[in-house]
Parts: C-alpha cells; sequence; structure tokens
C-alpha cells in the first residue's frame, strides 16, 4: 500500500486508557513547562490530534519529543517502503520487546494496509510466517537479524539494497531503532494498553 492510501484512522496515534502501574501518565497543560506546552503544541500541529501513547512520557523531555513526532511522522508516512512493509518492520520490532501498545496499534494498521493477518499471527507467535512475498521476506530477515545479531550480513544486506536500495536500507533500520525506543520508553513507563484492548503478546522465556 502505498503512502497516498492512508486513511485517518491509520495516522491515529491511539489515547491510553487507565492503569494505576502507569509511571508516566498524561500531564495536565497547567502543570507543564514552557517547553513541553510548546513540545505538545508541536505535536498537534504535526499529527492533527493530541499526544497519546509513546509521546505521554516523552513529554517528560521536550527535546526528545519533538525528535520524535518528527521522526515518526517521517517513517511512518514519507519513508522509502510501501506502508504494509514499514508496518511489518514496526510489528517485528513490537514482537521483539514485547510491547503491546506498540503491537496492537500497528499490528491493525499493518492489516489495513494490506498485511496478511496470518503473517502478524506467526510473528506474535515467534514463528517464521509462510506465504511471504519477496519484498515481506525481505524486511523479515533484515528485522528479525538486526534485532538478534545488532548488524545483518552481507546477504541480507544486498538483498535489502537491490529490492530497496541505500535510502530504504537505512529506513528499514531506522524503524527498527525507532520503534525499539518507542518499546523501550512505554515498557519502562508502564504505559497502558488503550480502554478495552487486550494484550496479545507475552515476553519469549529466556534460554
Amino acid at each position: 500500500m502505498s503512502k497516498a492510501g492512508v486513511t485517518d484512522d491509520m495516522r491515529a496515534v491511539p489515547p491510553a486508557g487507565y492503569s494505576p502501574d502507569d509511571r508516566m501518565p498524561v500531564i495536565a497543560e497547567a502543570d507543564m513547562t514552557p517547553e513541553q506546552q510548546a513540545a505538545v503544541a508541536a505535536f498537534r500541529e504535526k499529527r492533527g490530534q493530541e499526544p497519546g501513547g509513546p509521546f505521554v512520557p516523552l513529554m517528560r523531555s521536550p527535546a526528545v519529543l519533538n525528535a520524535a513526532t518528527n521522526l515518526g511522522a517521517y517513517l511512518r508516512f514519507e519513508s522509502a517502503l510501501a506502508m504494509d512493509l514499514s508496518e511489518l518492520a514496526i510489528i517485528i520490532t513490537a514482537r521483539r520487546w514485547s510491547q503491546n501498545y506498540e503491537w496492537g496499534a500497528h499490528r491493525k494498521i499493518a492489516e489495513q494496509a494490506g498485511l496478511p493477518a496470518a503473517i502478524a499471527d506467526a510473528i506474535r507467535e515467534g514463528r517464521r510466517p509462510e506465504g511471504m512475498n519477496d519484498a515481506q521476506q525481505i524486511i523479515y530477515d533484515f528485522c528479525t537479524e538486526v534485532h538478534s545479531n545488532g548488524q545483518v550480513c552481507d546477504t541480507t544486506y544486498d538483498k535489502a539494497k537491490a529490492a530497496f536500495g541505500e535510502h530504504g536500507v537505512i529506513d528499514i533500520t531506522t524503524i527498527c531503532g525507532y520503534y525499539s525506543l518507542l518499546a523501550m520508553v512505554m515498557n519502562v513507563a508502564r504505559t497502558p494498553l488503550p480502554t478495552g484492548a487486550e494484550a496479545e503478546l507475552k515476553p519469549f522465556k529466556k534460554s
């Protein structure tokens, strides 16, 4: 799916629900510093909505919120990848960190963008999906390898470069890093799921 076909609901950042375990809930506007107010205003202008999910804990560091707002908008809506492929990279990253907010939000978008549900199910269960097309296999191999090893082998790199160019290789790598950042922030902050959502991911057992 091209970025031109993105609908408003695919752009939305779902508001997190309430949990007594939430370490960094929404800050009331009256309690924000001027820097926080400016960063939130920039988010609203860029995304057309209130900050939700990972952007709530990021309010604590306005400069990081500003950077994350701009980088995230690029990776979601302007990267070198078709949207089903960028969302595939995101859910692989969410699975790596067992981050349920990230997983739930982006699995829905991935399927809206055309990614088969069976692929997402396999990733959730820690299996290599069957029936992937060539581009999906390249994304899957690249992302799982970089998350496992912190790098990719020549074969994986060459396939990604041939399919997406050096621009695409950088974008895939940055998606893995950016959504790892958001996943870690939400795991640390214990950001709750949206109201009514159920957690699909459980951490993998460590061997």
